[in-house]
């Protein structure tokens, strides 16, 4: 994964971006030397978001199959909730 210096990104601007996810479709950013934050293309974070959507649907499933729910009101449910 490439790395891009806080003070990379503000000197160069987004072109520093562009060429790093060319590179390597993704890019980290540091801060006094510290990661910081991920920066990937908007094509692969809508993937992301998509896995991580499958497996809470997934988990739901798997909820339901074991009978890990409950039915009731809305009023009820705000009860549990709030305590």
């Amino acid at each position: 994964m490439v790395s891009i210096t806080a003070n990379d990104l503000k000197t160069k601007g987004v072109s520093v971006l562009e060429s790093a996810l060319r590179q390597d479709g993704e890019a980290v950013i540091t801060v006094r030397g510290e990661l910081k934050y991920a920066v990937l293309d908007f094509n692969t974070y809508n993937k992301l978001r998509e896995y991580e959507l499958d497996i809470a649907i997934q988990e739901a499933r798997n909820d339901i199959a074991k009978g890990n729910y409950e039915t009731g009101s809305v009023d009820e449910h705000m009860k549990r909730v709030l305590g």
